[in-house]
């Protein structure tokens, strides 16, 4: 029985794939966490501004019950004692409104961290998206190079390797 000898470019190929395959694995792994990330982040943010429409919803209440007080205090003489009453009343409600007012304002502040966060993470997972792609088919024709024996295939792997190669890269440091 004769032994067919190996050409050496097939170590070379056997370790890109080898590489290629990690990076393809990882690569799914990070796009994964951040296309998670993203959905948990817009479900907060969704949640924020849910939180803020109630609480304006709140404050728009008690702004009317104070514009009506206001009204019926000016109908009131001078001399009433309940004008004392509505007086406080209307402090209070004022209060009320100043106070949904500055909740709302940090409910808006956090709503907007969320939908920063969640787009960051849309930008990062894109480019391991696009990396799996070509990685993947980079590593079907060093496959099919391999399965042929034929070298001009695997060296038309080798570009389809490095754009996912990159794509990786960028997922990680969004250079562009």
């Amino acid at each position: 029985m004769t032994e067919e000898k190996k050409e050496p470019w097939f170590n070379h190929m056997a370790l890109v794939t080898v590489i290629l395959a990690v990076c393809a694995t990882l690569s799914t792994f990070k796009g994964g966490g951040y296309s998670t990330l993203s959905v948990i982040s817009q479900t907060m943010a969704s949640d924020q501004w849910a939180f803020f429409q109630a609480k304006s919803t709140k404050q728009n209440l008690y702004q009317i019950q104070l514009e009506q007080l206001e009204l019926q205090a000016k109908l009131l003489p001078d001399e009433n004692p309940a004008k004392a009453e509505f007086a406080k009343k209307i402090s209070d409600y004022e209060k009320r409104v100043a106070r949904y007012e500055s909740e709302k304002k940090a409910i808006e502040k956090k709503a907007k961290d969320f939908e920063f966060q969640r787009d960051d993470a849309k930008r990062h997972g894109k480019p391991f998206a696009l990396a799996v792609i070509f990685l993947q088919v980079a590593i079907l024709l060093n496959s099919v190079a391999g399965l042929m024996k034929n070298k001009q295939i695997w060296w038309t792997a080798l570009p389809v390797a490095l754009i996912g190669f990159i794509l990786f890269a960028n997922g990680f440091l969004l250079v562009f």
